[in-house]
């Protein structure tokens, strides 16, 4: 809670002078832009997140069931590589807008990319797999007898879908979309590729730019409060209905597709699926083959990804460890006082990157300042704020798969354990670290994941001359390097890639299905 807790405190010491400038320069402008933003990627990742889900559930057409798993792998495509792509291909210098002037003349029509609309489309192909998770989840978990009723009244599969699947489903798009708007709000990267001004901009700019501790704290604030707006408007989402269903979940029967409804299903699936991460990809592996700065740049990179992996293993293990000690300290409890507690570790992953940073920058200061001057101190004190900065913001991916693995012990498993005279630590050993085992592992995955695309924390903690893999193509892709970003980016999604593939394998191959992994995910975003 620390660092949270100090950007809010900042909020109640304000620079007169300073907020003065600021309104009368370009916060107001700041402000439009975000809160244009947030609604128009959030609103286009529930379009896509929940059509694709019901499409995928509801319906049987050839590689549905591919389908289904791939349409998550866009996890692993950090909007900041996507955006400088996009700008590639399809900029004022790029292939699309060059063959349209060389057919149409110099006069030929072409969207404003460098937009909140431009931006909004990046990010949306970017992050719609959290809504699409989560309403997949949601669909899963109902029982078809509600719609199965409402089609035995006569409505069709869409007035069906309308008010019997989507009402139910409303939580799980509520807190997807809140998902998406933290990450909208702490994005800074890709927002500048497209010359957009948001708040989170400006809190990196203060700081790196005219370096006003006082200043930068107190815009972090405004990006809470924000933060706190989205969460309410995600409670105000979800209404004050409730909706409890009777039987076992099972899946609704599939309607199997046929003709031009089969054409447009395959078409709209391969259409995001190519967008988000195929042509993506396929342009970074154009740049490898036929840029020669790559080859010089390959040690480099290497390095660099080293620097990430060694990052994602050191936040991962603290964020599992912190996980199991609040998970299981709750459940030794047994005191609600206590269970209510052990959730305040969650509350970073319900504000954005920026805000935990400049809490993080803070304490980094005091500790700093008493510790003296000592350059090797300096980048121990800064590496260990970096990595602390990560557990406080991914602390509740791991919290919710332990946790989740946790709920499976039964109290009478813990009694019988205690009867026989095992005390807390050995039950813990022996009890709820094995059967923990595999919400701890997905935890850890989850956080590397999360650990190697970060950009923004690592950009304000970082100490200096300490680089990773997605700084480097920060910085290679906001001078307009986009071939020799290529690998350090393809280096990033690939390493993003294999944790996921290798653990949705491993999942269908245990159960014959990744519901473990989504159950996971659905835990962690509602957290």
């Amino acid at each position: 809670m620390a660092p949270i807790v100090i950007v809010g405190l900042g909020a109640f010491s304000p620079s007169g002078e300073a907020w003065r400038q600021l309104w009368q320069g370009p916060l107001p402008e700041m402000l439009w832009t975000t809160a244009a933003l947030l609604v128009l990627v959030a609103g286009g990742s529930i379009l896509l997140g929940t059509a694709l889900a019901w499409l995928t559930t509801a319906y049987e057409f050839p590689g549905r069931r591919a389908f289904t798993w791939a349409l998550m792998l866009p996890l692993a495509m950090p909007a900041y590589i996507l955006g400088f792509v996009f700008l590639a291909i399809f900029g004022f210098t790029g292939p699309v807008q060059s063959s349209l002037r060389s057919v149409f003349g110099p006069e030929a029509w072409f969207p404003d990319l460098t937009s909140v609309g431009g931006v909004a489309v990046v990010m949306s192909l970017s992050l719609y797999p959290y809504v699409y998770i989560l309403a997949r989840s949601a669909l899963r978990e109902q029982t078809p007898a509600t719609y199965e009723a409402a089609r035995m009244l006569g409505d069709s599969r869409r007035a069906a879908l309308v008010r019997v699947v989507l009402p139910m489903a409303r939580p799980s798009l509520a807190a997807g979309a809140a998902l998406v708007m933290m990450e909208t709000l702490t994005d800074f990267a890709t927002v500048q590729y497209f010359n957009v001004q948001t708040v989170s901009v400006g809190v990196y700019q203060v700081w790196r730019g005219m370096f006003d501790r006082e200043t930068a704290v107190e815009l972090a604030a405004l990006v809470l409060f924000i933060a706190l707006v989205v969460i309410g408007v995600e409670r105000l989402l979800r209404g004050p209905a409730r909706f409890h269903q009777r039987g076992a979940p099972r899946d609704i029967e599939r309607v199997e597709l046929r003709g031009w409804k089969r054409v447009f299903a395959l078409a709209a699936c391969w259409a995001v699926l190519g967008s988000a991460i195929l042509v993506p990809v396929g342009q970074l592996l154009y740049w490898l083959f036929t840029s020669p700065a790559v080859v010089t740049d390959l040690s480099r990179s290497l390095e660099f990804l080293s620097n990430s992996l060694g990052l994602a293993v050191a936040a991962a293990a603290g964020a599992v460890l912190f996980a199991l000690l609040a998970a299981g300290g709750a459940r030794f409890s047994g005191r609600s006082f206590t269970r209510r507690a052990a959730h305040l570790v969650t509350v970073g992953y319900a504000v954005p990157g920026p805000v935990v940073a400049i809490g993080v920058l803070v304490m980094i200061g005091w500790f700093t300042g008493a510790g003296g001057s000592n350059p090797a101190g300096l980048v121990l004190i800064s590496l260990t704020g970096l990595v602390y900065a990560y557990i406080v913001r991914f602390m509740a991916l791991a919290y919710g798969s332990v946790d989740s693995s946790l709920e499976k012990i039964t109290p009478s498993t813990v009694d019988a354990a205690h009867t026989l005279g095992a005390n807390p630590s050995r039950v813990m050993r022996q009890v709820y670290l094995p059967m923990a085992g595999a919400g701890a592992a997905a935890g850890a995955v989850l956080v590397a994941i999360d650990v190697l695309k970060e950009l923004p924390i690592v950009l304000l903690v970082r100490p200096f001359g300490f680089t990773t893999a997605s700084v480097w193509v920060w910085e290679l892709a906001s001078e307009s390097r986009w071939a020799a970003a290529a690998l350090p980016a393809l280096l990033i999604v690939l390493t993003a890639t294999i944790p996921i593939a290798f653990y949705l394998r491993r999942e269908r191959r245990t159960r014959g299905s990744a519901v473990a992994l989504e159950t996971r995910l659905t835990a962690a975003g509602r957290t």
